[in-house]
């Protein structure tokens, strides 16, 4: 269509002719609302943004508990399931400085565990002389394991309501 048939339409409509496309031949334009056009342009960018830098960090100790460990897992689980990187920070004190080899294979069996949902960016890498460091990027959704803690809510919430159903029997 021809620019000066273009304007008229987007006049006769109350509306803005928009380039979207310079560059094509012949370039593409759109007749709507400029300011609408601006802010979801501006909604999408936020939007790539927002889902672009989210990174989790947990901090464990080389002496953590068994249980500890396995909770700061599964928060690291839960992270990756919602496409978070996670960072895990060991931060040794005192005489801890001595043996860093306990923290490295604290880590490498961490990474092992999370294995399934996210894979680590790099081996477990030492900031300065106290901090160990390893960053754990999400697996793609069709590659990585289904996250265990949905299935559990979901189980939970069918025996509640099925249990609120029953009413109980008179003795």
């Amino acid at each position: 269509m021809p620019l000066d048939k273009a304007l008229l339409l987007a006049r006769s409509k109350n509306l803005d002719l928009i380039e979207i496309a310079a560059t094509a031949t012949p370039p593409v334009c759109r007749i709507m609302d400029y300011g609408k056009f601006i802010y979801e342009e501006a909604k999408r960018n936020k939007e790539v943004k927002s889902s672009a830098g989210k990174v989790k960090e947990l901090q464990i100790s080389a002496s953590i508990d068994p249980h500890d460990m396995g909770v700061k897992r599964d928060q690291a689980i839960q992270f990756l399931c919602a496409d978070m990187k996670v960072r895990l920070k060991m931060r040794f004190k005192g005489r801890q400085k001595a043996h860093k080899e306990i923290g490295v294979d604290l880590m490498n069996r961490f990474v092992r565990e999370v294995a399934l949902y996210g894979q680590a960016d790099s081996p477990p890498k030492m900031l300065g002389d106290r901090d160990l460091n390893v960053f754990i990027s999400p697996l793609s959704a069709a590659k990585r394991a289904k996250n265990p803690r949905a299935s559990k809510d979901k189980d939970n919430g069918v025996n509640k309501d099925e249990d609120e159903d029953e009413s109980p029997e008179p003795v």
